[in-house]
Protein backbone atom coordinates (compact mmCIF):
# COMPACT_ATOMS: atom_id res chain seq x y z
CA UNK A 1 0.00 0.00 0.00
CA UNK A 2 1.06 3.60 -0.47
CA UNK A 3 -0.35 6.43 1.55
CA UNK A 4 -0.03 10.17 1.09
CA UNK A 5 1.63 12.28 3.76
CA UNK A 6 -1.80 13.35 4.91
CA UNK A 7 -2.87 9.74 5.23
CA UNK A 8 -5.75 10.13 2.77
CA UNK A 9 -4.62 8.65 -0.55
CA UNK A 10 -4.34 4.86 -0.64
CA UNK A 11 -3.37 2.50 -3.45
CA UNK A 12 -2.72 -1.23 -3.47
CA UNK A 13 0.72 -1.81 -4.98
CA UNK A 14 2.49 -4.96 -6.13
CA UNK A 15 4.07 -5.57 -2.74
CA UNK A 16 0.61 -6.15 -1.28
CA UNK A 17 0.30 -9.31 -3.42
CA UNK A 18 3.11 -11.08 -1.58
CA UNK A 19 5.49 -13.46 -3.32
CA UNK A 20 4.61 -13.95 -6.97
CA UNK A 21 7.29 -16.53 -7.78
CA UNK A 22 5.69 -19.19 -9.92
CA UNK A 23 2.35 -17.37 -9.99
CA UNK A 24 0.54 -16.62 -13.20
CA UNK A 25 0.03 -12.86 -13.19
CA UNK A 26 -2.09 -10.93 -15.67
CA UNK A 27 -0.71 -7.45 -16.33
CA UNK A 28 -3.18 -5.04 -17.89
CA UNK A 29 -0.95 -2.67 -19.86
CA UNK A 30 -1.86 0.15 -22.20
CA UNK A 31 0.01 -0.79 -25.38
CA UNK A 32 -2.27 1.21 -27.64
CA UNK A 33 0.51 2.47 -29.90
CA UNK A 34 0.29 4.08 -33.35
CA UNK A 35 0.99 1.68 -36.21
CA UNK A 36 1.75 2.39 -39.85
CA UNK A 37 1.77 -0.68 -42.10
CA UNK A 38 2.35 -2.85 -39.03
CA UNK A 39 5.28 -0.75 -37.79
CA UNK A 40 5.15 1.04 -34.43
CA UNK A 41 5.78 4.75 -34.95
CA UNK A 42 5.86 5.72 -31.25
CA UNK A 43 6.76 3.08 -28.66
CA UNK A 44 6.46 5.39 -25.65
CA UNK A 45 3.68 3.36 -24.04
CA UNK A 46 5.57 0.13 -24.59
CA UNK A 47 8.63 1.57 -22.87
CA UNK A 48 6.48 2.86 -20.01
CA UNK A 49 5.32 -0.68 -19.27
CA UNK A 50 8.84 -2.07 -18.86
CA UNK A 51 9.55 -1.36 -15.15
CA UNK A 52 6.52 -3.30 -13.93
CA UNK A 53 7.15 -6.18 -16.34
CA UNK A 54 10.81 -6.38 -15.36
CA UNK A 55 9.91 -6.37 -11.67
CA UNK A 56 7.58 -9.33 -12.17
CA UNK A 57 10.14 -11.20 -14.27
CA UNK A 58 12.77 -10.64 -11.59
CA UNK A 59 10.37 -12.23 -9.09
CA UNK A 60 9.97 -15.29 -11.29
CA UNK A 61 6.30 -14.69 -12.09
CA UNK A 62 4.62 -16.17 -15.15
CA UNK A 63 3.55 -12.97 -16.91
CA UNK A 64 0.46 -12.72 -19.11
CA UNK A 65 0.17 -9.31 -20.78
CA UNK A 66 -3.21 -8.03 -21.96
CA UNK A 67 -3.98 -4.77 -23.77
CA UNK A 68 -6.20 -3.18 -26.37
CA UNK A 69 -5.09 -1.49 -29.58
CA UNK A 70 -7.31 0.88 -31.53
CA UNK A 71 -11.04 0.37 -32.00
CA UNK A 72 -11.59 -2.83 -33.95
CA UNK A 73 -15.27 -2.95 -33.00
CA UNK A 74 -15.40 -6.18 -31.04
CA UNK A 75 -14.18 -8.46 -33.83
CA UNK A 76 -10.74 -9.64 -35.02
CA UNK A 77 -9.02 -7.27 -37.45
CA UNK A 78 -5.40 -7.93 -38.52
CA UNK A 79 -4.77 -4.17 -38.75
CA UNK A 80 -5.12 -3.99 -34.96
CA UNK A 81 -3.12 -7.05 -33.97
CA UNK A 82 -0.78 -6.81 -30.99
CA UNK A 83 1.79 -9.04 -32.71
CA UNK A 84 4.11 -6.08 -33.57
CA UNK A 85 3.88 -4.94 -29.95
CA UNK A 86 4.89 -8.37 -28.65
CA UNK A 87 7.90 -8.28 -30.96
CA UNK A 88 8.90 -4.81 -29.76
CA UNK A 89 8.48 -5.85 -26.12
CA UNK A 90 10.86 -8.74 -26.69
CA UNK A 91 13.46 -6.33 -28.06
CA UNK A 92 13.10 -3.83 -25.22
CA UNK A 93 13.07 -6.47 -22.46
CA UNK A 94 15.88 -8.40 -24.16
CA UNK A 95 13.79 -11.44 -23.28
CA UNK A 96 11.66 -13.86 -25.32
CA UNK A 97 7.99 -12.82 -25.46
CA UNK A 98 5.37 -15.28 -26.67
CA UNK A 99 2.21 -14.30 -28.51
CA UNK A 100 -1.25 -15.90 -28.57
CA UNK A 101 -3.40 -15.28 -31.64
CA UNK A 102 -6.55 -15.10 -29.51
CA UNK A 103 -7.48 -13.79 -26.07
CA UNK A 104 -9.62 -16.45 -24.41
CA UNK A 105 -9.48 -19.07 -27.16
CA UNK A 106 -7.56 -22.32 -27.61
CA UNK A 107 -4.20 -20.75 -28.49
CA UNK A 108 -4.18 -18.48 -25.44
CA UNK A 109 -5.36 -21.31 -23.17
CA UNK A 110 -2.62 -23.66 -24.34
CA UNK A 111 0.15 -21.08 -24.18
CA UNK A 112 -0.88 -19.83 -20.73
CA UNK A 113 -0.84 -23.41 -19.43
CA UNK A 114 2.66 -23.92 -20.85
CA UNK A 115 4.16 -20.80 -19.22
CA UNK A 116 7.10 -21.38 -16.89
CA UNK A 117 8.60 -19.12 -14.24
CA UNK A 118 10.01 -15.92 -15.72
CA UNK A 119 8.27 -16.36 -19.08
CA UNK A 120 6.12 -13.75 -20.83
CA UNK A 121 3.08 -14.11 -23.07
CA UNK A 122 1.10 -11.39 -24.85
CA UNK A 123 -2.54 -12.20 -25.62
CA UNK A 124 -4.21 -10.79 -28.73
CA UNK A 125 -6.10 -7.49 -28.69
CA UNK A 126 -8.74 -7.43 -25.93
CA UNK A 127 -11.10 -5.44 -28.13
CA UNK A 128 -11.41 -8.32 -30.57
CA UNK A 129 -13.87 -9.56 -27.92
CA UNK A 130 -17.14 -7.58 -27.62
CA UNK A 131 -17.28 -8.25 -23.89
CA UNK A 132 -14.31 -5.96 -23.23
CA UNK A 133 -16.13 -2.71 -23.97
CA UNK A 134 -19.74 -3.87 -23.69
CA UNK A 135 -22.17 -1.50 -22.00
CA UNK A 136 -23.68 -4.56 -20.32
CA UNK A 137 -22.10 -5.25 -16.95
CA UNK A 138 -23.09 -8.91 -17.25
CA UNK A 139 -21.28 -9.27 -20.58
CA UNK A 140 -18.19 -7.58 -19.19
CA UNK A 141 -18.24 -9.89 -16.18
CA UNK A 142 -18.36 -12.97 -18.40
CA UNK A 143 -15.31 -11.85 -20.36
CA UNK A 144 -13.50 -10.81 -17.16
CA UNK A 145 -14.19 -14.26 -15.72
CA UNK A 146 -12.67 -15.93 -18.77
CA UNK A 147 -9.54 -13.82 -18.35
CA UNK A 148 -9.38 -14.37 -14.59
CA UNK A 149 -9.24 -18.14 -15.14
CA UNK A 150 -5.72 -17.70 -16.50
CA UNK A 151 -4.11 -16.22 -13.40
CA UNK A 152 -3.74 -16.11 -9.63
CA UNK A 153 -3.23 -12.33 -9.50
CA UNK A 154 -3.80 -9.20 -11.59
CA UNK A 155 -1.60 -6.12 -11.90
CA UNK A 156 -3.30 -3.08 -13.39
CA UNK A 157 -0.76 -0.86 -15.12
CA UNK A 158 -2.63 0.66 -18.06
CA UNK A 159 -2.99 4.22 -16.84
CA UNK A 160 -4.36 5.38 -20.19
CA UNK A 161 -7.55 3.35 -19.65
CA UNK A 162 -8.24 3.72 -15.91
CA UNK A 163 -11.04 6.18 -16.69
CA UNK A 164 -12.90 3.43 -18.64
CA UNK A 165 -15.25 0.93 -16.99
CA UNK A 166 -14.19 -2.02 -19.12
CA UNK A 167 -13.87 -5.71 -18.38
CA UNK A 168 -10.07 -5.81 -18.14
CA UNK A 169 -9.87 -2.50 -16.27
CA UNK A 170 -12.57 -2.90 -13.64
CA UNK A 171 -14.36 -6.26 -13.45
CA UNK A 172 -11.21 -8.40 -13.82
CA UNK A 173 -9.51 -6.71 -10.87
CA UNK A 174 -12.49 -7.65 -8.68
CA UNK A 175 -12.09 -11.37 -9.43
CA UNK A 176 -8.49 -11.93 -8.33
CA UNK A 177 -6.08 -10.33 -5.83
CA UNK A 178 -5.12 -7.15 -7.66
CA UNK A 179 -2.79 -4.18 -7.36
CA UNK A 180 -1.52 -1.21 -9.31
CA UNK A 181 1.73 -1.46 -11.21
CA UNK A 182 4.69 0.90 -11.02
CA UNK A 183 3.46 3.04 -13.92
CA UNK A 184 0.11 3.81 -12.33
CA UNK A 185 1.82 4.57 -9.01
CA UNK A 186 4.17 6.98 -10.79
CA UNK A 187 1.35 8.68 -12.70
CA UNK A 188 -0.63 9.18 -9.49
CA UNK A 189 2.39 10.61 -7.69
CA UNK A 190 2.77 13.16 -10.49
CA UNK A 191 -0.92 14.07 -10.50
CA UNK A 192 -0.90 14.37 -6.74
CA UNK A 193 1.99 16.81 -7.09
CA UNK A 194 -0.12 18.87 -9.51
CA UNK A 195 -3.17 19.01 -7.27
CA UNK A 196 -1.86 18.98 -3.68
CA UNK A 197 0.23 22.04 -2.85
CA UNK A 198 2.06 22.48 -6.19
CA UNK A 199 5.10 24.74 -6.21
CA UNK A 200 4.25 28.21 -7.49
CA UNK A 201 3.94 29.93 -9.85
CA UNK A 202 1.71 27.16 -11.24
CA UNK A 203 0.90 27.46 -14.94
CA UNK A 204 -1.43 25.23 -16.97
CA UNK A 205 -1.25 25.26 -20.77
CA UNK A 206 -4.38 24.00 -22.52
CA UNK A 207 -4.79 23.42 -26.24
CA UNK A 208 -6.38 20.88 -28.53
CA UNK A 209 -9.39 21.24 -30.72
CA UNK A 210 -12.44 21.58 -28.48
CA UNK A 211 -13.01 23.67 -25.40
CA UNK A 212 -15.81 21.25 -24.42
CA UNK A 213 -13.15 18.56 -23.86
CA UNK A 214 -11.51 20.76 -21.24
CA UNK A 215 -14.49 22.31 -19.41
CA UNK A 216 -14.21 20.05 -16.38
CA UNK A 217 -10.48 20.52 -15.97
CA UNK A 218 -10.76 24.31 -16.34
CA UNK A 219 -13.45 24.44 -13.65
CA UNK A 220 -11.42 22.23 -11.31
CA UNK A 221 -8.11 24.03 -11.86
CA UNK A 222 -9.26 27.66 -11.61
CA UNK A 223 -9.11 27.62 -7.79
CA UNK A 224 -5.67 25.96 -7.88
CA UNK A 225 -3.53 27.63 -10.55
CA UNK A 226 -1.96 31.01 -11.08
CA UNK A 227 -2.10 31.18 -14.87
CA UNK A 228 -3.98 29.45 -17.70
CA UNK A 229 -2.49 29.74 -21.19
CA UNK A 230 -5.04 28.93 -23.90
CA UNK A 231 -4.10 27.80 -27.42
CA UNK A 232 -5.21 25.27 -30.00
CA UNK A 233 -8.63 25.21 -31.60
CA UNK A 234 -10.27 25.95 -28.26
CA UNK A 235 -8.80 29.46 -28.20
CA UNK A 236 -11.32 30.66 -30.81
CA UNK A 237 -14.26 30.03 -28.52
CA UNK A 238 -12.49 32.16 -25.90
CA UNK A 239 -11.85 34.93 -28.45
CA UNK A 240 -15.48 34.82 -29.58
CA UNK A 241 -16.58 35.00 -25.95
CA UNK A 242 -14.68 38.29 -25.76
CA UNK A 243 -16.57 39.57 -28.79
CA UNK A 244 -14.00 38.92 -31.53
CA UNK A 245 -14.86 37.45 -34.92
CA UNK A 246 -12.96 34.25 -35.74
CA UNK A 247 -13.80 33.69 -39.43
CA UNK A 248 -14.04 29.94 -40.20
CA UNK A 249 -11.87 28.87 -37.26
CA UNK A 250 -13.14 26.15 -34.96
CA UNK A 251 -15.88 27.58 -32.77
CA UNK A 252 -18.20 25.97 -30.22
CA UNK A 253 -20.94 28.56 -30.06
CA UNK A 254 -22.88 26.56 -27.46
CA UNK A 255 -20.00 27.01 -25.01
CA UNK A 256 -19.73 30.80 -25.22
CA UNK A 257 -21.70 31.48 -22.04
CA UNK A 258 -19.70 28.87 -20.13
CA UNK A 259 -16.43 30.39 -21.29
CA UNK A 260 -17.60 33.89 -20.33
CA UNK A 261 -18.33 32.49 -16.88
CA UNK A 262 -14.79 31.12 -16.62
CA UNK A 263 -13.34 34.47 -17.65
CA UNK A 264 -15.35 36.19 -14.92
CA UNK A 265 -14.42 33.60 -12.31
CA UNK A 266 -10.74 33.84 -13.20
CA UNK A 267 -10.85 37.62 -12.79
CA UNK A 268 -12.57 37.25 -9.41
CA UNK A 269 -9.94 34.73 -8.24
CA UNK A 270 -6.96 36.69 -9.53
CA UNK A 271 -6.09 33.93 -12.00
CA UNK A 272 -4.74 35.06 -15.36
CA UNK A 273 -6.29 33.48 -18.43
CA UNK A 274 -3.87 34.42 -21.18
CA UNK A 275 -5.07 34.27 -24.78
CA UNK A 276 -2.90 34.64 -27.91
CA UNK A 277 -2.44 38.14 -29.24
CA UNK A 278 -1.60 36.93 -32.75
CA UNK A 279 -2.79 34.02 -34.84
CA UNK A 280 -1.56 32.13 -37.92
CA UNK A 281 -4.53 32.24 -40.32
CA UNK A 282 -4.62 30.05 -43.43
CA UNK A 283 -6.69 29.98 -46.60
CA UNK A 284 -7.62 26.34 -45.94
CA UNK A 285 -6.81 23.32 -43.83
CA UNK A 286 -3.91 22.05 -45.92
CA UNK A 287 -0.16 21.61 -45.59
CA UNK A 288 0.57 24.00 -48.46
CA UNK A 289 -2.17 26.54 -47.73
CA UNK A 290 -1.29 30.22 -47.99
CA UNK A 291 -1.15 31.75 -44.52
CA UNK A 292 -0.46 35.00 -42.69
CA UNK A 293 0.05 36.17 -39.12
CA UNK A 294 -2.55 38.63 -37.86
CA UNK A 295 -3.65 40.16 -34.58
CA UNK A 296 -6.05 37.93 -32.64
CA UNK A 297 -8.74 40.63 -32.84
CA UNK A 298 -8.40 40.91 -36.63
CA UNK A 299 -8.69 37.35 -37.87
CA UNK A 300 -11.20 38.28 -40.58
CA UNK A 301 -9.09 41.24 -41.75
CA UNK A 302 -6.97 39.17 -44.11
CA UNK A 303 -7.10 38.41 -47.82
CA UNK A 304 -9.00 35.23 -46.85
CA UNK A 305 -11.83 37.15 -45.17
CA UNK A 306 -14.48 35.12 -43.41
CA UNK A 307 -13.18 31.88 -44.95
CA UNK A 308 -9.82 32.09 -43.17
CA UNK A 309 -8.97 29.40 -40.63
CA UNK A 310 -6.77 29.87 -37.57
CA UNK A 311 -4.33 26.96 -37.43
CA UNK A 312 -1.67 28.03 -34.89
CA UNK A 313 -0.83 30.67 -32.34
CA UNK A 314 1.41 33.46 -33.65
CA UNK A 315 5.10 34.01 -32.88
CA UNK A 316 4.50 36.84 -30.40
CA UNK A 317 2.01 34.71 -28.46
CA UNK A 318 4.32 31.70 -28.52
CA UNK A 319 7.16 33.82 -27.15
CA UNK A 320 4.95 35.22 -24.37
CA UNK A 321 3.64 31.78 -23.45
CA UNK A 322 7.23 30.48 -23.35
CA UNK A 323 8.31 33.36 -21.09
CA UNK A 324 5.56 32.56 -18.60
CA UNK A 325 6.34 28.83 -18.68
CA UNK A 326 10.03 29.43 -17.98
CA UNK A 327 9.09 31.63 -15.01
CA UNK A 328 6.94 28.87 -13.47
CA UNK A 329 7.81 26.25 -10.89
CA UNK A 330 5.03 23.87 -11.94
CA UNK A 331 3.71 23.49 -15.50
CA UNK A 332 1.06 21.12 -16.84
CA UNK A 333 0.46 21.03 -20.59
CA UNK A 334 -2.35 19.24 -22.39
CA UNK A 335 -3.17 19.85 -26.04
CA UNK A 336 -1.11 21.21 -28.97
CA UNK A 337 -1.15 24.91 -29.84
CA UNK A 338 -1.94 24.31 -33.50
CA UNK A 339 -2.06 21.71 -36.25
CA UNK A 340 1.42 20.43 -35.42
CA UNK A 341 1.14 17.56 -37.91
CA UNK A 342 1.53 20.15 -40.69
CA UNK A 343 5.02 21.77 -40.53
CA UNK A 344 3.72 25.24 -41.42
CA UNK A 345 1.53 25.24 -38.30
CA UNK A 346 3.81 23.50 -35.78
CA UNK A 347 5.72 26.56 -34.54
CA UNK A 348 3.49 27.26 -31.53
CA UNK A 349 3.55 23.68 -30.28
CA UNK A 350 7.32 23.41 -30.80
CA UNK A 351 7.91 26.64 -28.86
CA UNK A 352 5.80 25.45 -25.93
CA UNK A 353 7.59 22.09 -25.86
CA UNK A 354 10.98 23.81 -25.88
CA UNK A 355 9.94 26.10 -23.04
CA UNK A 356 8.89 23.10 -20.94
CA UNK A 357 12.34 21.58 -21.42
CA UNK A 358 13.94 24.88 -20.35
CA UNK A 359 11.88 25.60 -17.25
CA UNK A 360 13.74 25.07 -13.95
CA UNK A 361 10.46 23.87 -12.44
CA UNK A 362 8.49 20.64 -12.73
CA UNK A 363 7.06 20.14 -16.21
CA UNK A 364 4.36 17.61 -17.13
CA UNK A 365 3.20 16.77 -20.64
CA UNK A 366 -0.34 15.52 -20.24
CA UNK A 367 -0.37 12.60 -22.65
CA UNK A 368 -2.45 12.12 -25.79
CA UNK A 369 -1.78 14.54 -28.64
CA UNK A 370 0.73 16.51 -26.56
CA UNK A 371 2.92 13.44 -26.03
CA UNK A 372 2.65 12.57 -29.71
CA UNK A 373 3.56 16.12 -30.65
CA UNK A 374 6.74 16.37 -28.60
CA UNK A 375 8.02 13.07 -29.96
CA UNK A 376 7.10 13.91 -33.55
CA UNK A 377 8.87 17.25 -33.18
CA UNK A 378 12.07 15.52 -32.06
CA UNK A 379 12.02 15.99 -28.29
CA UNK A 380 13.05 13.16 -25.97
CA UNK A 381 10.98 11.98 -23.01
CA UNK A 382 13.94 12.63 -20.72
CA UNK A 383 13.76 16.37 -21.48
CA UNK A 384 10.56 16.76 -19.48
CA UNK A 385 9.73 16.18 -15.84
CA UNK A 386 7.09 13.66 -16.87
CA UNK A 387 5.17 12.60 -19.97
CA UNK A 388 1.87 11.01 -19.04
CA UNK A 389 0.73 7.86 -20.82
CA UNK A 390 -2.93 8.83 -20.45
CA UNK A 391 -4.28 12.12 -21.76
CA UNK A 392 -7.95 11.43 -21.01
CA UNK A 393 -7.19 9.78 -17.69
CA UNK A 394 -5.00 12.69 -16.62
CA UNK A 395 -7.68 15.22 -17.48
CA UNK A 396 -10.42 13.30 -15.69
CA UNK A 397 -8.22 12.97 -12.61
CA UNK A 398 -7.56 16.72 -12.65
CA UNK A 399 -11.31 17.28 -13.02
CA UNK A 400 -11.79 15.42 -9.75
CA UNK A 401 -13.70 12.62 -11.49
CA UNK A 402 -13.93 9.09 -10.14
CA UNK A 403 -11.79 6.69 -12.19
CA UNK A 404 -13.09 3.09 -12.19
CA UNK A 405 -9.72 1.50 -12.92
CA UNK A 406 -8.17 3.20 -9.90
CA UNK A 407 -11.07 2.34 -7.62
CA UNK A 408 -10.59 -1.31 -8.60
CA UNK A 409 -7.08 -1.31 -7.09
CA UNK A 410 -8.07 0.46 -3.90
CA UNK A 411 -7.43 4.09 -4.79
CA UNK A 412 -9.02 6.48 -2.34
CA UNK A 413 -8.25 10.12 -3.01
CA UNK A 414 -7.39 12.50 -0.17
CA UNK A 415 -10.46 14.08 1.39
Amino acid sequence: MITSEGGGAILRTIGSLGSLTGSRVIVRCDLNVPLTDGVITDDGRVRASLPTLQLLLDQGARVIIISHLGRPGGAPDPAYSLAPVASRLSELLDHPVGFAVDTVGPDATAKVAALDNGEVLVLENLRFNPGETSKSEAERQVFAGQLAAYAEAVVSDGFGVVHRKQASVYELEKLRPSAAGLLIAEELAVLDRLTENPERPYTVVLGGSKVSDKLGVIAHLLPRVDTLLIGGGMLFTFLAAQGHRVASSLLEAEQLDTVRGYLREAADRGVEIVLPTDIVVAASFAADAAHVVVAANAIENTEFGASGIGLDIGPDSAAEFARRIRASQTVFWNGPMGVFELPAFAMGTRTIAQALTDTPGFSVVGGGDSAAAVRQLGFGDHQFGHISTGGGASLEFLEGSSLPGLEAVGWAAPQ
